[in-house]
């Protein structure tokens, strides 16, 4: 089918292969083309809530996906489970919400891992911390925010109140793409309800351990009034990092500075004679919480760059293989 043919259509939700498409005038389940299975090299090939696709409306059936539109942005993650492959999570986000609540959730390091990975992506993030009535003295936490976030915006909601969402309403501009992403039951989707007016969302309670529970399934885009799209995620037990290089020196860009000033370049940091990093350490400078989260995160996304060349290779090598067999086949 002819380019021309197909109609431009935004990813508003995905689920188990399935899909469904909005457009100028409407809104279709969709299934993607055996063309594209077949050519798709990796799971990100694949159409993802936010991508722009060029689809086959057939007449209002089942719509096809047969392109994914150039992306200007990917939220990506190790599969949860796997150390062997990507998943992505969102495309086409302009600001990524990490959420992150202030009870027992409330964890640094594991915001360090979301903040790298949101770097990476091409979005923008910004740290929202919610539950703030649930919290004896919020400024502490926003100061240790700041410290494990430099450089990135930090607000503070209370959807339990009428004003809550205050902070979040000017990253809401016009054409805008906003995405949440945190653990099961931060207050994501209670959040995108209070902006939306309405419970499009489920919402779930604490449980007796204070801990939230899991109620989104499926990621979503939905539409404000004012123009700005929302994206919202099921909650992640587990962020691993996948080619997140350029995230991780953005996220650490304080420890990486000091790495930079090391004696030499090789330094690991350790009984080297003229470490900077060490010497920040003995300082107080650089918290060793800190440095030990830079250089696990490090390891663990070196490990999936080295298992993700190692199957592309693989990848190929079957490819080959199959294309040589369907080429004899028609002899």
């Amino acid at each position: 089918m002819k380019t021309e043919e197909l109609c431009r259509c935004r990813v508003a939700s995905q689920e188990k292969g399935l899909y469904r498409l909005v457009y100028d005038g409407g809104e279709q389940p969709a299934r993607v083309s055996g063309k594209m299975q077949y050519e798709a090299v990796s799971p990100s090939d694949y159409p993802v809530v936010g991508d722009y696709v060029l689809a086959d409306l057939n007449d209002g059936g089942q719509a096809v996906i047969h392109q994914v539109l150039p992306r200007k942005s990917l939220l990506l993650r190790k599969a949860a489970g796997t150390g062997r492959e990507e998943q992505a999570v969102a495309a086409n986000v302009d600001i990524l919400f990490l959420c992150m609540a202030l009870n027992h959730d409330f964890n640094l390091r594991r915001l360090e891992r979301y903040l790298a990975a949101a770097w990476n992506s091409g979005a923008t993030p910004v740290v929202v911390l919610t539950k703030a009535d649930l919290c004896a003295d919020p400024a502490e936490k926003i100061a240790a925010v700041e410290q494990a976030a430099p450089g990135t915006d930090v607000l503070l909601t209370c959807a339990a109140r009428a004003d809550g969402v205050q902070p979040l309403l000017p990253y809401l501009t016009p054409g805008t793409t906003v995405a949440f992403v945190g653990s099961s039951g931060v207050g994501k989707s209670t959040l995108m309800n209070c902006l939306l007016g309405e419970e499009a969302q489920a919402t779930g309670g604490l449980r007796n351990d204070d801990r939230g529970r899991h109620t989104t399934t499926r990621r979503q885009l939905f539409s404000l009034p004012g123009g700005a799209s929302l994206i919202d995620t099921p909650g992640m037990r587990e962020l691993g990092l996948w080619d997140a290089d350029a995230g991780l020196e953005t996220a650490f860009a304080d420890v990486e500075a000091l790495a930079q000033q090391c004696r030499f370049q090789d330094c690991r940091h350790g009984q080297e004679p003229g470490c900077a990093v060490r010497a920040a350490l003995e300082s107080g400078e650089l918290s060793e919480e800190r440095f030990r989260s830079w250089q696990r995160l490090l390891a663990e996304n070196r490990y999936a760059d080295d298992r993700s060349a190692h199957l592309s290779a693989k990848e190929k090598k079957f490819r080959m293989i199959a294309q040589y067999n369907k080429n004899n086949a028609k002899h």
